[in-house]
C-alpha cells in the first residue's frame, strides 16, 4: 500500500505532472533520491493501493505509466491517477483536466522534448520554493492596469501567459521561451538548453520582451523585461547557445543582443540555491555589497567591465552566473590584456579556467558564506 501525503515523492510527482503532463524519466534526480525514485516509479506503473494520509480509503489503481527508451523515456499519468489527485488537490486535478483533458500526447520527438524543458524547470522552482502551480497565480491581464502578479517569487508557462488575451504572444509562445519567472523587483525570460546546444530563433525572441515588458507593465510596477534565465545541464552548453545563437549572422540576433543579462541555472541543487539568490529583492546590490568595499567598486566607465579594482587589478564577478556580462569581459580582456581576477562558486571553475585561459586568476567563493551573507 502506498500513503500519499504532502510532501511525500508521489504527491510532489502528481503536482509535478498535473502542469506539465509528461517528465522526463531522466531527470528524477531534480525531485529527489534517484536511485529511490526509479525504484518507485517502477512501482507505481502497476496497480496498487493507495490511501491518502487523513482519509481510509483505498484507493486500487495505477499511477502512471512509463514510455519510449532511454533519454526519450517520459513519465505520463494512468487514467486511475485522476481519481486520487482530484482529492489531494482538486484545483490541480481541474487544470490537468482543461489542459490536457484528452490525454493525447504527441510522439513528436519536439513536442516531448518542450513538455520536458517546462518539466525540468518547474521541478527547480518547486525545489527553489518558488510558486509555480498556475491554479494557483492570479490571472493576469493586458487590457487593465492592476498589481495583480504576487510580491513574492512566481512562474508563468507560456501556454498560460496566452490567457492575457495577446494575439500576438499567441504567435510566439511557441517558440524556445517557455515561461516568466517575476520576483520582487523584476522579471525574467524563461529558457531550457538542456543537454543540448539550443537552436534559436532572434525575432521570435525578441518579440518575447516586448511582450512581456507588456504584460509587466500592465500588472506590476516594472518598466521593462531584459534579463534571461538559462537552465541546463552544463555551462559550456549554455555559453554555446549563447555564442552559436546566430546562424544566419544577422546583426543584433544572438541571444546576449536580445538579453542584456543571461543568468545561467545549472540543473541541480546548485542551480536552486543560485535560484534562490537571484530572486532576492535587490538581489545585486546586496551581492556587490557582500564582496566589496564602497572604495573599491569602480566610479567611472572601464573599458572592460567589471565589479571592483582591486591593488590595481580588475575584480569581476561570476556569482550572478551571467553569461552575456562573462562574454564581455572575455572579448574585453582579449583587446585589452588588463591583470583581473574573477570570483566564482567553485563548481564554475574548470569552465571558467578553459574559457578565461591562464592569465585569469580564479577566486572561488563557498556559497554558502554567500547565502550566510544575503540572508537567502
Amino acid at each position: 500500500m502506498v500513503i500519499v501525503k504532502a510532501g511525500s515523492q508521489v504527491h510532489k510527482l502528481l503536482q509535478l505532472l498535473s502542469i506539465t503532463g509528461e517528465f522526463p524519466a531522466s531527470a528524477l534526480k531534480l525531485i529527489g533520491n534517484e536511485r529511490t525514485l526509479k525504484i518507485l516509479v517502477r512501482r507505481l506503473t502497476s496497480v496498487q493501493d493507495f490511501r491518502l494520509y487523513d482519509n481510509p480509503e483505498l484507493i486500487r489503481t495505477k499511477l502512471i505509466t512509463v514510455s519510449g527508451k532511454r533519454n526519450a523515456r517520459t513519465i505520463r499519468f494512468a487514467k486511475g491517477a485522476l481519481s486520487i489527485l482530484s482529492l489531494i488537490e482538486p484545483n490541480a486535478s481541474g487544470y490537468y483536466l482543461k489542459t490536457f483533458g484528452k490525454r493525447r500526447f504527441s510522439s513528436d520527438t519536439m513536442h516531448m522534448n518542450r513538455n520536458h524543458r517546462v518539466s525540468e524547470v518547474i521541478a527547480m522552482l518547486f525545489a527553489s520554493g518558488i510558486q509555480a502551480k498556475p491554479y494557483a497565480l492570479p490571472r493576469l491581464s493586458l487590457t487593465e492596469k492592476n498589481q495583480r502578479i504576487l510580491s513574492s517569487p512566481s512562474f508563468y508557462i507560456a501556454r498560460d501567459l496566452k490567457q492575457t488575451g495577446n494575439e500576438e504572444l499567441n504567435k510566439t509562445c511557441f517558440t524556445r521561451f517557455i515561461g516568466a519567472l517575476f520576483y520582487p523587483g523584476g522579471c525574467y525570460a524563461v529558457y531550457n538548453t538542456r543537454n543540448a546546444v539550443m537552436k534559436w530563433s532572434a525575432s521570435g525572441e525578441r518579440k518575447i520582451t516586448g511582450l512581456l515588458t507588456d504584460i509587466a507593465r500592465m500588472n506590476s510596477e516594472l518598466k521593462t523585461v531584459d534579463s534571461a534565465l538559462l537552465f541546463g545541464s552544463d555551462e559550456n552548453t549554455a555559453l554555446q547557445t549563447v555564442l552559436e545563437s546566430d546562424k544566419s549572422k544577422r546583426q543584433y540576433g544572438r541571444m546576449d543582443r536580445v538579453y542584456n543579462k543571461i543568468h545561467f541555472i545549472p540543473l541541480d541543487s546548485d542551480g536552486v540555491r543560485v535560484l534562490n539568490i537571484l530572486t532576492l529583492p535587490d538581489w545585486n546590490e546586496k551581492l556587490l555589497e557582500s564582496l566589496f568595499d564602497a572604495a573599491q567598486r569602480p566610479k567611472t566607465y572601464s573599458h572592460i567591465e567589471c565589479d571592483a579594482i582591486v591593488d590595481g587589478k580588475l575584480v569581476f564577478s561570476h556569482l550572478d552566473c551571467d553569461l552575456a556580462r562573462l562574454i564581455r569581459f572575455h572579448d574585453a580582456l582579449f583587446d585589452y590584456h588588463e591583470p583581473s581576477e574573477v570570483l566564482c562558486y567553485p563548481w564554475q571553475e574548470e569552465f571558467l579556467s578553459e574559457y578565461l585561459g591562464p592569465h585569469t586568476k580564479l577566486i572561488p567563493i563557498k556559497m554558502k558564506e554567500l547565502e550566510c551573507a544575503l540572508g537567502s
